[in-house]
């Protein structure tokens, strides 16, 4: 009986996670005139009208390769950064490592919105304001990357170092042949953590962006929302497309996700 609550209670639970989306597609593909009349999961008039205006007002396309660009680089840069941060206060010893380390973790503390005003002082000094620059140039590091990617590097025996010392191997070579592959779980899971982010990140691109050249998704879809009305099938519609992205990620990354959780229990 109890294994049959259970069941019934995560049925719930996951009816109740899925609801927005299909919500968010119900309203993608209803008329504009039935999204402000009462809401109904089956829409009388359906419709792609709420696509067909996306493209039609805004530069779809251009600001989807935008958003693609800086989800790409800024997580490719992301890793390259954290796990060798990682590597090096895991493995390495010097003066106030852990010093060092503390501070670092202590900036997630800090809000995004306090460094927003002296971050865009420092892009217009160096006239980066509405570029690619100054969208990826502040991603480039994160305190939780390298917690969570140290603590993968932290619990792999020593014995596998010393082995490839004593093979006359150096830390690099260590890092990319031993290191890398055996904490892949972890990088794919944060990889996605970090593609998600970027690919939704809306404050910072709304500070330095200023043309349409160089617009992001979120960016796109919050114009879609003027002062006296509201584009809400064809906001849909870009939720829709945004949403298709993360879940072929997730759905490739699945395995490795998975592995990442089940190491870090057993740990």
């Amino acid at each position: 009986m109890s294994r049959r609550l259970l069941a019934a209670v995560l049925a719930v639970g996951a009816l109740l996670m899925i609801f927005p989306f299909v919500w968010t597609f119900v309203t993608s593909i209803t008329a504009g005139g039935d999204v402000l009349t009462t809401p109904r999961l089956i829409p009388e008039q359906a419709g792609l009208d709420g696509y067909r205006k996306l493209f039609e007002v805004l530069p779809f396309w251009r600001i989807t390769v935008n958003s693609l660009v800086l989800a790409v680089v800024s997580t490719a840069l992301l890793l390259i950064t954290s796990s060798t941060a990682a590597y090096a206060f895991a493995r390495l010893d010097f003066p106030g490592k852990n010093v060092v380390f503390v501070a670092y973790l202590a900036t997630l503390m800090i809000p995004m919105q306090v460094l927003v005003v002296p971050l865009f002082i420092e892009v217009r000094a160096f006239d980066l304001v509405d570029t690619y620059a100054s969208l990826i140039v502040p991603t480039i590091a994160s305190a939780f990357g390298v917690f969570l990617l140290r603590q993968s590097v932290a619990v792999l025996p020593r014995e596998l170092d010393e082995a490839a010392f004593v093979d006359g191997a150096g830390h690099i070579r260590i890092f990319l042949r031993i290191t890398l592959p055996l904490i892949r779980p972890a990088l794919v899971t944060y990889g996605l953590f970090a593609f998600m982010s970027s690919w939704n990140a809306f404050l910072w691109p709304l500070v330095v962006i200023r043309s349409r050249e160089f617009m992001t998704l979120p960016l796109g879809l919050a114009s879609l929302s003027g002062e006296y009305t509201v584009q809400w099938n064809a906001i849909m519609a870009g939720s829709v497309v945004s949403i298709v992205p993360i879940l072929a990620l997730y759905a490739v990354a699945q395995q490795h996700i998975v592995q990442s959780v089940a190491q870090a229990g057993l740990k």
